[in-house]
C-alpha cells in the first residue's frame, strides 16, 4: 500500500473536481518520475463504475497493473504481450493495440477511460485510440477519459490540448484533450527531492552541429540527419571517448547514449568498451529487448544505446549519466530524454548530463510552442499590459539578464469559469497589422482580416513586387542611423537613415512638435520598431527618441518608391511578418 504525495493528491482531487462539471477530455501533466501510476491507481480505486487503463507499451501496462495491486485490489490485464486477455474485473489494465481487436462485448460499463502516454491520442478517426474511444462511447456517451503525459507538447503538432491550467490558451486548432487540469513542473520534483538532481556538464570536447537541420525552420528527414551526421563522422570517437572518461573518472554506475539513427548508433557501439555496451533499436526483437533492459538494470553491463525507443516506459532507477547525441527541437523530449536519469537511488547523488547537440536546451526551460526566431534567442517572461497573464516567449537578453526584445505576438491568458471550465482569452496583440477596410487587428502574418474577411497585403508579395518595379528600391539595411536636424523654420525633426551593406541609404523624417505629430510617429514609427511593443513611452522630443535606439529594432527590408527627384520610404517589413 503507497500513501500518496500532496501533489498526487492534488492531481486525483482536480480530477474529481473536473469530472463533477465537465465531460470534455482532460490531461494531467506530471514529469518523468512523478509517480503517473500512483495517481492512476487511486483513481481507478475511487472510481464508482468500471475503469479502463491504456497504455502503448506492455512494460507502461505492467507497471501501472503493480502499482494498483499494490493496494490490495484485484485488476485485470488486457494486453498480448503480457499474455493476458481479461474481461470481468472491475478494472482492466490494457494495451491499446490488443484493446483495438477486442469483441465488442469488452467495452460496456466502463465510466472512466485513463490513457497513460496521452501524446499519442491523434484527431485521426481510423487511429487505434479513436477506435477504441468510439466503442466506449457507444456503451457510455458520458464516459470520463483523463490522459496523462510528461510531454504535453509534439513536434510537427504542438500541443496535445487547448486550455493550461493556469488560463492559458496553448492552441486554438483543434485537439482530443481540452483542458488541463494539473501540471506540474520538473522543477518542483528536483526542488522537494522526489527526483535526483540533474549535473549540466560542459563538454571539454566538440559537438556536432545540426544548425543547417533545426535552424531551417522546417522539418528534417532521416536521410538528411544522416548526411550530416556523416559529414561530422570524425567527431563521434571523440566525444564516444569522452563520455567512457567521465564514466570512469566519476565512477559512474549507468550510461545511456541517445543516438540519432540506426547507423548513428552503431557507429557509437563500435567505439564503446567491449562487454560493456548494448544497443535497443525500434526493429529489436521484445524478448531481446526485455532482456538487454533486465541485463542493464541488474548492471550486467554499463553503457546501453538506443535510438528513440527508450524515452518512455523505462525505469532504470540506476543511471547516473544521461548522454545526447541526437537533435531535437522539443524541449519536452529533451526533458524527458534527462527524466531517464532522475529517478531516485540509494548512494547516487545526482545525474550528469551530456549534450553534444550544441542546440543549448534548458532543463528547466518552458516548452514556447513555436521554433526559435533566431538562434540565440531563449524563453523569457513577458507579462501581458492588458491582463496581467505571464506567457512565456522566446526573446533576446542582455549581459545582466534584462530582457531586450521578445517575439511574442498575441497575450496567451485569459479567465477559466470555475464552474463550467469556459475559456474567456484576453486577445491583447503585442504586434499586429491593422485592416485597411475595418481597422481590426490581426496577426501581422495574416492573409485575411479575422474580422470582415478581408483580403490583407501579403508581405512576401509586396516585396517580389518592389523588386521588379522599376521605380520602387528595396534596401536591405545593415545599420540605422537617427539624426536631430533641424528645418528652415527652426523647428526640429528626427532624420533617420537606413544604410545597407555598401553605405548606400535611404531617409525618413518624423516631428514631434504637436500631438498629432507625435501620434502620426507613434501609428507610423514606434509601434512596428519597439524591441518590446508592449512599452509605453512618453516621448516628446527629437532628443529623447534617439537617446532609446537601443530599444528598437531594426527591419528586414525598407521599399522605398520615386516621387518627384527623390526616393520616398513607402513600407517597412520586418522578418516576423515573413
Amino acid at each position: 500500500m503507497y500513501t500518496l504525495r500532496s501533489y498526487q493528491q492534488e492531481a486525483v482531487n482536480s480530477t474529481l473536481q473536473y469530472f463533477r462539471k465537465q465531460r470534455h477530455p482532460a490531461v494531467i501533466v506530471l514529469p518523468t518520475g512523478a509517480g503517473k501510476s500512483l495517481v492512476i491507481a487511486e483513481l481507478a480505486k475511487i472510481a464508482k463504475g468500471r475503469v479502463l487503463v491504456l497504455a502503448h507499451v506492455k512494460e507502461l501496462v505492467e507497471q501501472n497493473h503493480l502499482k494498483y495491486e499494490s493496494y490490495g485490489l484485484l485488476a485485470g490485464i488486457y494486453s498480448a504481450g503480457l499474455k493476458q486477455k481479461d474481461y470481468a474485473q472491475k478494472v482492466i489494465f490494457g494495451s491499446i493495440q490488443s484493446v483495438a481487436k477486442a469483441a465488442d462485448t469488452f467495452f460496456r460499463d466502463f465510466t472512466l477511460l485513463v490513457i497513460d502516454e496521452c501524446h499519442r491520442v491523434s484527431m485521426e478517426s481510423d487511429s487505434q485510440y479513436a477506435k477504441v474511444i468510439k466503442q466506449l462511447k457507444l456503451n457510455n456517451p458520458r464516459i470520463c477519459i483523463l490522459g496523462l503525459t510528461a510531454t504535453p507538447y509534439r513536434l510537427g503538432h504542438g500541443w496535445i490540448y487547448n486550455y493550461a491550467l493556469r488560463g492559458e490558451i496553448k492552441t486554438q486548432e483543434l485537439r482530443f484533450f481540452k483542458h488541463c487540469i494539473y501540471e506540474l513542473p520538473l522543477e518542483y520534483m528536483i526542488q522537494n527531492r522526489f527526483l535526483t538532481p540533474p549535473v549540466k556538464v560542459d563538454i571539454p570536447v566538440t559537438s556536432y552541429d545540426f544548425s543547417e537541420l533545426t535552424e531551417a525552420g522546417k522539418a528534417y528527414t532521416m536521410a538528411q540527419l544522416e548526411e550530416v551526421l556523416q559529414r561530422q563522422r570524425r567527431l563521434t570517437p571523440l566525444i564516444i571517448k569522452n563520455i567512457i572518461d567521465i564514466t570512469e573518472r566519476d565512477q559512474r554506475q549507468g550510461v545511456m547514449i541517445f543516438s540519432a539513427t540506426v547507423k548513428h548508433a552503431q557507429e557509437i557501439m563500435e567505439h564503446l568498451p567491449a562487454g560493456q555496451a548494448r544497443l535497443v533499436i525500434g526493429t529489436t526483437e521484445l524478448s531481446e529487448r526485455d532482456q538487454i533492459v533486465d541485463d542493464f538494470k541488474q548492471k550486467s553491463f554499463k553503457y546501453l544505446v538506443n535510438v528513440s525507443v527508450l524515452t518512455t516506459g523505462f525505469d532504470a532507477a540506476h543511471v547516473d549519466v544521461i548522454a545526447i547525441l541526437r537533435p531535437t527541437e522539443s524541449i519536452s523530449l529533451y526533458q524527458q530524454i534527462i527524466g531517464r536519469g532522475l529517478r531516485l537511488e540509494n548512494g547516487k547523488r545526482d545525474c550528469l548530463v551530456l549534450d553534444y547537440t550544441g542546440m543549448g536546451h534548458s532543463i528547466f526551460s518552458p516548452e514556447i510552442g513555436e521554433k526559435k526566431p533566431v538562434s540565440e534567442s531563449v524563453p523569457v517572461q513577458i507579462t501581458c499590459p492588458e491582463c496581467g497573464f505571464v506567457n512565456d516567449f522566446w526573446g533576446i537578453l542582455d549581459e545582466t539578464g534584462n530582457v531586450l526584445e521578445h517575439y511574442g505576438r498575441k497575450c496567451r491568458g485569459g479567465k477559466v469559469n470555475p464552474h463550467s471550465y469556459e475559456f474567456t482569452p484576453c486577445g491583447y496583440r503585442f504586434r499586429f497589422k491593422i485592416c485597411p477596410h475595418c481597422d481590426a487587428e490581426n496577426d501581422i502574418t495574416a492573409r485575411d482580416c479575422s474580422t470582415c474577411g478581408s483580403v490583407l497585403i501579403d508581405p512576401d508579395v509586396k516585396l517580389k513586387e518592389a523588386k521588379l518595379s522599376k521605380n520602387a528600391h528595396v534596401l536591405t539595411p545593415d545599420s540605422i542611423e537617427m539624426l536631430e536636424r533641424v528645418d528652415k523654420k527652426g523647428t526640429p525633426y528626427l532624420q533617420i537613415k537606413y544604410y545597407d551593406y555598401d553605405a548606400n541609404f535611404v531617409t525618413e523624417i518624423h516631428y514631434l512638435n504637436s500631438q498629432t505629430s507625435l501620434k502620426k510617429f507613434n501609428i507610423n514609427f514606434l509601434r512596428s520598431h519597439l524591441r518590446k511593443p508592449e512599452l509605453k513611452l512618453n516621448l516628446h522630443t527629437v532628443d529623447e527618441v534617439v537617446k532609446i535606439q537601443p530599444l528598437l529594432r531594426m527591419p528586414a527590408f525598407v521599399i522605398a518608391r520615386k516621387q518627384g527627384k527623390f526616393w520616398k520610404i513607402t513600407e517597412k517589413i520586418f522578418s516576423d511578418e515573413l
